[in-house]
Protein backbone atom coordinates (compact mmCIF):
# COMPACT_ATOMS: atom_id res chain seq x y z
CA UNK A 1 0.00 0.00 0.00
CA UNK A 2 1.39 3.60 -1.09
CA UNK A 3 2.12 6.37 1.30
CA UNK A 4 -0.69 8.51 0.09
CA UNK A 5 -3.04 5.80 0.67
CA UNK A 6 -1.47 5.29 4.42
CA UNK A 7 -2.30 8.79 4.85
CA UNK A 8 -5.51 9.06 3.34
CA UNK A 9 -7.15 6.59 5.46
CA UNK A 10 -5.41 8.28 8.20
CA UNK A 11 -7.13 11.20 7.91
CA UNK A 12 -10.13 9.55 7.34
CA UNK A 13 -10.15 7.49 10.30
CA UNK A 14 -9.47 10.95 12.10
CA UNK A 15 -12.40 12.57 10.73
CA UNK A 16 -14.51 9.45 11.35
CA UNK A 17 -13.40 9.46 15.15
CA UNK A 18 -14.33 13.40 15.31
CA UNK A 19 -17.53 13.31 13.81
CA UNK A 20 -18.27 10.57 16.27
CA UNK A 21 -17.62 12.81 18.98
CA UNK A 22 -18.84 15.76 17.61
CA UNK A 23 -22.68 14.33 17.13
CA UNK A 24 -21.81 12.95 21.22
CA UNK A 25 -21.64 16.25 21.79
CA UNK A 26 -24.09 17.98 19.88
CA UNK A 27 -27.06 15.13 20.77
CA UNK A 28 -28.18 17.29 23.77
CA UNK A 29 -28.31 20.05 21.99
CA UNK A 30 -30.03 18.62 19.54
CA UNK A 31 -32.17 17.09 21.72
CA UNK A 32 -32.97 20.47 23.99
CA UNK A 33 -33.81 22.19 20.19
CA UNK A 34 -36.14 19.49 18.83
CA UNK A 35 -38.24 19.75 22.49
CA UNK A 36 -38.56 22.53 22.55
CA UNK A 37 -40.68 22.59 19.28
CA UNK A 38 -42.66 19.33 20.53
CA UNK A 39 -46.19 19.13 22.10
CA UNK A 40 -46.42 18.56 26.04
CA UNK A 41 -47.84 15.15 25.21
CA UNK A 42 -45.48 14.45 23.29
CA UNK A 43 -42.20 14.86 25.18
CA UNK A 44 -43.77 11.51 27.07
CA UNK A 45 -44.82 9.78 24.32
CA UNK A 46 -42.78 6.59 23.83
CA UNK A 47 -40.54 5.43 22.25
CA UNK A 48 -39.26 8.51 22.57
CA UNK A 49 -38.57 10.52 19.19
CA UNK A 50 -36.08 13.00 18.37
CA UNK A 51 -37.96 14.80 16.21
CA UNK A 52 -41.23 16.82 16.91
CA UNK A 53 -44.42 14.86 15.80
CA UNK A 54 -48.37 15.84 16.21
CA UNK A 55 -51.11 12.69 15.69
CA UNK A 56 -52.15 11.91 12.29
CA UNK A 57 -56.24 12.39 12.26
CA UNK A 58 -58.52 11.73 9.69
CA UNK A 59 -62.20 13.33 9.64
CA UNK A 60 -64.95 10.54 9.20
CA UNK A 61 -68.99 11.32 8.34
CA UNK A 62 -70.97 10.61 11.46
CA UNK A 63 -68.07 12.14 14.02
CA UNK A 64 -68.11 16.09 15.49
CA UNK A 65 -64.28 15.97 15.98
CA UNK A 66 -61.55 14.72 13.88
CA UNK A 67 -60.11 11.10 14.84
CA UNK A 68 -56.61 9.85 15.74
CA UNK A 69 -55.63 7.86 13.48
CA UNK A 70 -53.38 4.42 15.05
CA UNK A 71 -51.43 1.05 13.62
CA UNK A 72 -53.72 -1.85 14.86
CA UNK A 73 -53.73 -5.24 13.97
CA UNK A 74 -56.68 -6.91 13.57
CA UNK A 75 -57.74 -10.43 14.15
CA UNK A 76 -56.45 -11.73 11.18
CA UNK A 77 -52.89 -10.25 11.84
CA UNK A 78 -53.22 -7.63 9.13
CA UNK A 79 -52.19 -4.33 10.85
CA UNK A 80 -54.09 -1.09 9.35
CA UNK A 81 -54.18 2.11 10.37
CA UNK A 82 -57.75 2.73 12.19
CA UNK A 83 -59.10 5.33 14.11
CA UNK A 84 -59.88 5.71 17.79
CA UNK A 85 -64.01 6.24 17.86
CA UNK A 86 -64.44 5.34 21.79
CA UNK A 87 -62.13 4.92 24.56
CA UNK A 88 -62.47 3.70 28.56
CA UNK A 89 -64.23 0.58 27.33
CA UNK A 90 -64.42 -2.13 30.18
CA UNK A 91 -63.96 -4.89 28.77
CA UNK A 92 -62.55 -8.99 29.01
CA UNK A 93 -59.46 -10.85 27.87
CA UNK A 94 -61.32 -14.35 26.58
CA UNK A 95 -59.92 -17.45 26.55
CA UNK A 96 -60.97 -20.91 25.34
CA UNK A 97 -61.18 -24.44 26.83
CA UNK A 98 -59.66 -27.12 24.54
CA UNK A 99 -61.60 -30.94 25.46
CA UNK A 100 -59.88 -31.33 28.66
CA UNK A 101 -60.99 -27.90 30.22
CA UNK A 102 -57.63 -26.07 30.20
CA UNK A 103 -57.62 -22.46 29.08
CA UNK A 104 -55.67 -22.10 25.03
CA UNK A 105 -53.59 -18.99 26.05
CA UNK A 106 -52.90 -18.55 22.44
CA UNK A 107 -56.13 -18.08 21.02
CA UNK A 108 -57.59 -15.00 23.40
CA UNK A 109 -59.78 -12.29 22.13
CA UNK A 110 -61.09 -9.08 23.59
CA UNK A 111 -65.21 -8.60 23.86
CA UNK A 112 -67.23 -6.43 26.47
CA UNK A 113 -68.72 -7.90 28.86
CA UNK A 114 -72.45 -6.70 27.76
CA UNK A 115 -71.59 -8.72 24.57
CA UNK A 116 -71.17 -12.09 26.21
CA UNK A 117 -73.02 -14.21 28.94
CA UNK A 118 -72.84 -16.87 31.35
CA UNK A 119 -72.67 -20.77 30.15
CA UNK A 120 -74.77 -23.14 32.03
CA UNK A 121 -77.96 -20.81 32.02
CA UNK A 122 -79.07 -18.95 35.17
CA UNK A 123 -77.39 -20.81 37.84
CA UNK A 124 -73.82 -20.88 35.83
CA UNK A 125 -70.85 -22.75 34.64
CA UNK A 126 -68.06 -23.15 36.87
CA UNK A 127 -64.49 -25.06 36.08
CA UNK A 128 -61.87 -25.09 38.66
CA UNK A 129 -58.28 -24.08 37.37
CA UNK A 130 -55.25 -24.13 39.87
CA UNK A 131 -57.20 -24.23 42.93
CA UNK A 132 -59.38 -21.63 41.77
CA UNK A 133 -63.24 -21.02 40.20
CA UNK A 134 -63.52 -19.69 37.14
CA UNK A 135 -67.20 -18.47 35.98
CA UNK A 136 -67.25 -19.94 32.32
CA UNK A 137 -68.64 -17.17 29.43
CA UNK A 138 -70.33 -17.99 25.74
CA UNK A 139 -68.06 -15.87 23.28
CA UNK A 140 -68.53 -15.49 20.16
CA UNK A 141 -65.67 -15.94 18.07
CA UNK A 142 -65.11 -16.60 14.22
CA UNK A 143 -68.85 -16.95 13.68
CA UNK A 144 -69.13 -19.12 16.51
CA UNK A 145 -70.11 -20.03 19.92
CA UNK A 146 -67.33 -21.18 22.31
CA UNK A 147 -66.79 -21.42 25.82
CA UNK A 148 -64.33 -19.21 27.67
CA UNK A 149 -62.81 -17.76 30.91
CA UNK A 150 -61.79 -14.49 31.51
CA UNK A 151 -57.87 -14.17 32.12
CA UNK A 152 -58.14 -10.50 32.73
CA UNK A 153 -60.53 -7.46 32.99
CA UNK A 154 -58.81 -3.80 31.46
CA UNK A 155 -59.86 -0.99 29.26
CA UNK A 156 -59.71 -0.51 25.76
CA UNK A 157 -60.50 1.50 22.79
CA UNK A 158 -62.90 0.62 19.81
CA UNK A 159 -61.17 1.28 16.42
CA UNK A 160 -63.05 1.14 13.10
CA UNK A 161 -61.62 0.90 9.39
CA UNK A 162 -62.14 4.13 7.55
CA UNK A 163 -62.12 2.61 4.29
CA UNK A 164 -64.68 -0.13 6.07
CA UNK A 165 -66.85 1.68 8.79
CA UNK A 166 -68.14 -1.81 9.25
CA UNK A 167 -65.00 -3.50 10.26
CA UNK A 168 -64.42 -2.68 13.99
CA UNK A 169 -61.37 -3.99 16.77
CA UNK A 170 -60.84 -3.64 20.24
CA UNK A 171 -57.29 -2.47 21.02
CA UNK A 172 -55.26 -1.24 24.47
CA UNK A 173 -54.83 2.59 23.43
CA UNK A 174 -51.81 2.89 25.45
CA UNK A 175 -50.06 -0.11 23.82
CA UNK A 176 -51.14 1.07 20.29
CA UNK A 177 -48.86 2.98 17.84
CA UNK A 178 -50.09 6.44 16.53
CA UNK A 179 -49.78 7.01 13.31
CA UNK A 180 -47.60 10.24 13.69
CA UNK A 181 -46.01 12.91 11.33
CA UNK A 182 -42.99 15.51 11.44
CA UNK A 183 -44.81 18.66 12.89
CA UNK A 184 -42.97 21.28 14.42
CA UNK A 185 -44.66 23.78 17.36
CA UNK A 186 -42.31 26.83 17.31
CA UNK A 187 -45.50 28.63 19.38
CA UNK A 188 -44.10 27.18 22.18
CA UNK A 189 -41.47 30.07 22.25
CA UNK A 190 -44.07 32.57 21.94
CA UNK A 191 -45.73 31.20 24.77
CA UNK A 192 -43.01 30.75 27.20
CA UNK A 193 -42.19 34.38 26.13
CA UNK A 194 -45.93 35.52 27.11
CA UNK A 195 -46.06 33.20 30.37
CA UNK A 196 -43.40 35.01 32.48
CA UNK A 197 -42.65 37.92 31.01
CA UNK A 198 -39.06 36.94 28.93
CA UNK A 199 -39.33 39.33 26.58
CA UNK A 200 -38.32 42.01 29.69
CA UNK A 201 -36.11 39.13 31.37
CA UNK A 202 -34.18 38.67 27.63
CA UNK A 203 -34.27 42.90 27.26
CA UNK A 204 -32.71 43.15 30.61
CA UNK A 205 -30.13 40.46 30.31
CA UNK A 206 -28.89 41.84 26.77
CA UNK A 207 -28.77 45.25 28.49
CA UNK A 208 -26.58 43.78 31.00
CA UNK A 209 -24.13 41.48 29.08
CA UNK A 210 -23.56 44.41 26.59
CA UNK A 211 -23.15 46.91 29.09
CA UNK A 212 -20.82 44.32 31.52
CA UNK A 213 -18.93 43.48 28.20
CA UNK A 214 -18.13 46.95 27.10
CA UNK A 215 -17.03 48.12 30.39
CA UNK A 216 -14.41 45.24 31.13
CA UNK A 217 -13.30 45.88 27.99
CA UNK A 218 -12.96 49.79 28.53
CA UNK A 219 -11.26 49.29 31.82
CA UNK A 220 -9.01 46.44 31.20
CA UNK A 221 -7.68 48.43 28.01
CA UNK A 222 -6.54 50.85 30.10
CA UNK A 223 -5.48 48.88 32.92
CA UNK A 224 -3.12 47.12 30.23
CA UNK A 225 -1.89 49.91 28.40
CA UNK A 226 -1.18 51.27 32.19
CA UNK A 227 0.52 48.45 33.21
CA UNK A 228 2.17 47.36 30.43
CA UNK A 229 3.59 50.74 29.07
CA UNK A 230 3.43 53.58 31.72
CA UNK A 231 6.42 53.68 34.61
CA UNK A 232 5.35 54.66 38.44
CA UNK A 233 6.52 53.55 41.64
CA UNK A 234 5.35 50.66 42.23
CA UNK A 235 3.91 49.54 38.74
CA UNK A 236 4.55 46.10 39.67
CA UNK A 237 4.06 45.90 42.91
CA UNK A 238 0.42 47.14 42.22
CA UNK A 239 -0.26 44.55 39.50
CA UNK A 240 0.59 42.17 41.12
CA UNK A 241 -1.83 42.82 44.37
CA UNK A 242 -4.37 43.32 41.62
CA UNK A 243 -3.46 40.22 40.22
CA UNK A 244 -3.98 38.54 43.09
CA UNK A 245 -7.77 39.38 43.76
CA UNK A 246 -8.30 36.86 41.05
CA UNK A 247 -7.82 34.07 43.77
CA UNK A 248 -10.11 35.40 46.15
CA UNK A 249 -13.45 33.43 45.60
CA UNK A 250 -16.68 34.56 44.99
CA UNK A 251 -18.27 33.45 47.84
CA UNK A 252 -15.99 35.29 50.03
CA UNK A 253 -16.70 38.59 48.42
CA UNK A 254 -21.06 37.80 48.05
CA UNK A 255 -21.79 39.73 52.15
CA UNK A 256 -19.50 42.21 51.94
CA UNK A 257 -21.04 43.44 48.07
CA UNK A 258 -24.09 42.73 49.19
CA UNK A 259 -23.90 45.13 52.33
CA UNK A 260 -22.68 47.75 49.80
CA UNK A 261 -25.41 47.64 47.68
CA UNK A 262 -27.54 48.12 50.57
CA UNK A 263 -26.03 50.93 51.50
CA UNK A 264 -25.84 52.14 48.44
CA UNK A 265 -29.36 51.48 47.57
CA UNK A 266 -29.16 49.53 44.73
CA UNK A 267 -30.68 46.16 46.06
CA UNK A 268 -33.66 45.27 43.29
CA UNK A 269 -31.88 47.51 40.97
CA UNK A 270 -30.34 46.75 37.53
CA UNK A 271 -27.34 49.28 38.94
CA UNK A 272 -26.51 46.16 41.14
CA UNK A 273 -26.24 43.68 38.06
CA UNK A 274 -23.55 46.14 36.05
CA UNK A 275 -21.82 48.66 38.27
CA UNK A 276 -20.09 45.98 40.32
CA UNK A 277 -18.50 43.79 37.11
CA UNK A 278 -17.06 46.48 35.33
CA UNK A 279 -13.65 46.12 36.12
CA UNK A 280 -11.81 42.64 35.91
CA UNK A 281 -8.21 41.45 37.12
CA UNK A 282 -8.49 38.89 34.57
CA UNK A 283 -8.96 41.09 31.37
CA UNK A 284 -6.31 43.72 32.57
CA UNK A 285 -3.70 40.66 33.18
CA UNK A 286 -4.99 39.45 29.49
CA UNK A 287 -4.68 43.11 27.74
CA UNK A 288 -1.32 43.89 29.76
CA UNK A 289 0.15 40.54 28.37
CA UNK A 290 -0.84 41.29 24.90
CA UNK A 291 0.37 44.95 24.78
CA UNK A 292 3.66 43.51 25.82
CA UNK A 293 4.48 41.76 22.77
CA UNK A 294 3.44 44.92 20.46
CA UNK A 295 7.26 46.18 19.71
CA UNK A 296 8.16 49.35 21.61
CA UNK A 297 9.62 50.42 18.33
CA UNK A 298 6.17 51.68 17.04
CA UNK A 299 5.02 53.40 20.08
CA UNK A 300 8.61 55.16 20.23
CA UNK A 301 7.96 56.42 16.69
CA UNK A 302 4.11 57.10 17.19
CA UNK A 303 5.96 59.29 19.71
CA UNK A 304 8.75 61.07 18.19
CA UNK A 305 6.10 62.22 15.66
CA UNK A 306 3.96 63.81 18.16
CA UNK A 307 1.29 61.20 18.93
CA UNK A 308 -0.34 61.45 22.69
CA UNK A 309 -0.56 58.39 24.70
CA UNK A 310 -4.71 58.39 24.11
CA UNK A 311 -3.59 58.44 20.10
CA UNK A 312 -0.56 55.53 20.43
CA UNK A 313 -3.97 53.47 22.40
CA UNK A 314 -6.76 54.11 19.92
CA UNK A 315 -4.63 54.02 16.76
CA UNK A 316 -1.94 51.44 17.17
CA UNK A 317 -2.84 49.47 20.19
CA UNK A 318 -6.78 48.53 20.09
CA UNK A 319 -6.74 47.80 16.16
CA UNK A 320 -3.31 45.74 16.82
CA UNK A 321 -5.11 43.64 19.86
CA UNK A 322 -8.61 42.72 17.80
CA UNK A 323 -8.33 38.80 19.04
CA UNK A 324 -7.38 39.59 22.58
CA UNK A 325 -10.33 41.63 22.16
CA UNK A 326 -12.82 39.28 21.15
CA UNK A 327 -11.35 36.61 23.66
CA UNK A 328 -12.18 39.14 26.58
CA UNK A 329 -15.62 40.17 24.93
CA UNK A 330 -16.34 36.81 24.32
CA UNK A 331 -15.53 35.27 27.96
CA UNK A 332 -17.31 38.40 29.40
CA UNK A 333 -20.60 37.71 27.56
CA UNK A 334 -20.79 34.34 28.48
CA UNK A 335 -20.23 35.27 32.37
CA UNK A 336 -22.53 37.90 32.09
CA UNK A 337 -25.31 35.87 30.00
CA UNK A 338 -25.04 32.54 32.33
CA UNK A 339 -24.81 34.68 35.67
CA UNK A 340 -27.34 33.27 38.21
CA UNK A 341 -25.63 33.52 41.97
CA UNK A 342 -25.24 37.15 41.81
CA UNK A 343 -29.12 38.17 40.58
CA UNK A 344 -30.84 35.63 42.69
CA UNK A 345 -29.10 36.99 45.72
CA UNK A 346 -29.60 41.03 44.75
CA UNK A 347 -32.92 40.64 42.82
CA UNK A 348 -36.01 39.10 43.84
CA UNK A 349 -37.35 36.95 42.37
CA UNK A 350 -41.05 38.89 42.28
CA UNK A 351 -39.17 41.63 40.92
CA UNK A 352 -39.94 41.09 37.12
CA UNK A 353 -38.42 44.74 36.35
CA UNK A 354 -35.14 43.87 37.09
CA UNK A 355 -35.41 39.92 36.25
CA UNK A 356 -32.97 38.22 34.14
CA UNK A 357 -32.94 35.59 31.90
CA UNK A 358 -31.28 32.53 34.40
CA UNK A 359 -33.93 33.76 37.35
CA UNK A 360 -36.61 33.71 34.62
CA UNK A 361 -36.02 29.82 33.68
CA UNK A 362 -35.40 28.62 37.37
CA UNK A 363 -39.56 30.32 37.87
CA UNK A 364 -40.58 28.41 34.68
CA UNK A 365 -38.69 25.45 35.71
CA UNK A 366 -41.55 25.32 38.60
CA UNK A 367 -44.55 26.73 36.60
CA UNK A 368 -44.19 25.00 33.69
CA UNK A 369 -43.04 21.36 35.85
CA UNK A 370 -45.71 19.50 33.83
CA UNK A 371 -44.69 20.81 30.61
CA UNK A 372 -40.49 19.82 29.17
CA UNK A 373 -41.50 21.22 25.83
CA UNK A 374 -41.70 25.23 27.37
CA UNK A 375 -38.91 24.10 29.96
CA UNK A 376 -36.36 23.58 27.12
CA UNK A 377 -37.81 26.38 24.92
CA UNK A 378 -36.88 28.31 27.96
CA UNK A 379 -33.76 26.80 27.94
CA UNK A 380 -32.99 27.67 24.01
CA UNK A 381 -33.68 30.75 24.34
CA UNK A 382 -31.47 31.20 27.14
CA UNK A 383 -28.63 28.90 25.14
CA UNK A 384 -28.58 29.90 21.82
CA UNK A 385 -27.57 33.46 21.81
CA UNK A 386 -24.02 32.83 23.99
CA UNK A 387 -23.56 29.69 21.43
CA UNK A 388 -24.08 31.82 18.62
CA UNK A 389 -21.77 34.74 20.62
CA UNK A 390 -18.67 32.00 20.43
CA UNK A 391 -19.21 30.67 17.04
CA UNK A 392 -18.85 33.97 15.44
CA UNK A 393 -15.94 35.09 18.00
CA UNK A 394 -14.02 31.27 18.02
CA UNK A 395 -11.96 32.70 14.88
CA UNK A 396 -10.34 35.46 17.12
CA UNK A 397 -9.91 33.39 19.99
CA UNK A 398 -7.64 30.93 17.91
CA UNK A 399 -6.08 33.95 16.41
CA UNK A 400 -4.90 35.06 20.27
CA UNK A 401 -4.18 32.05 21.26
CA UNK A 402 -1.78 31.13 18.41
CA UNK A 403 -0.31 34.38 17.89
CA UNK A 404 0.40 34.72 21.99
CA UNK A 405 2.29 31.33 21.63
CA UNK A 406 4.75 32.81 18.86
CA UNK A 407 4.90 36.28 19.88
CA UNK A 408 7.53 36.54 23.14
Amino acid sequence: MSYRAIRAMRGLAIYAILSVFAVVMLFPFLVMVFTSLKTASDTFSYPPRLLPGEHVTIEMPGFERPLPLYNITAESGETKQMALVEENIRVGVFAPLDPAGRPNFNRTVIRRFGEVKLAGGAEGKQIVIDGQTAPVYEVESDGQIAEMIVLTRTTVGQFINPANPSETVLANVRLSQPVMRVAAHPENYAEVVNLLGFDRALTNTAMITLLTVIGQIFTSVLGGYAFARLKFPGRDQIFLLYLGTIMVPFVVLIIPLYQLMVAIGWVNAMPALILPWLYTAYGTFLMRQFFITIPKEIEEAALIDGASRWSILTRIFIPASVPALATLATFTFLYAWNSFFWPLVVVNTGNTRAQVLTLALNVLRGRASDSPNLILAGAAIAVIPPTLVFILAQRYYVESVTSSGVKG
